[in-house]
């Protein structure tokens, strides 16, 4: 069972384009889903705690351009040490 007292260290992970200005490639998004598996499955091993799900639409001339990303709070025990900021 997991118990949220022994969370010591949150990581934010944004998987998608969450700014308008400037869009995210897919190389990017791939880092992303990569650093969130490697989160939950390398030791120390990371619980999602919460996630946040949010879109823009965009009208860009006469097409319309949705943003969509989804934020993962990763929460470990201790900072994994393979984890820079």
């Amino acid at each position: 069972m997991f118990d949220l007292t022994d969370v010591r260290y949150v990581k934010r992970i944004v998987v998608g384009s969450n700014n308008p200005n400037q869009m995210s490639a897919e190389t990017q998004t791939e880092e992303a889903r990569e650093l969130l598996n490697r989160c939950l499955n390398d030791s120390p091993r990371g619980r999602i705690l919460a996630t946040e799900k949010s879109f823009t639409i965009l009208q860009i001339g006469e097409h319309q351009v949705v943003l969509q990303w989804i934020c993962y709070q990763v929460g470990f025990n201790r900072k994994p040490a393979w984890l820079n900021e």
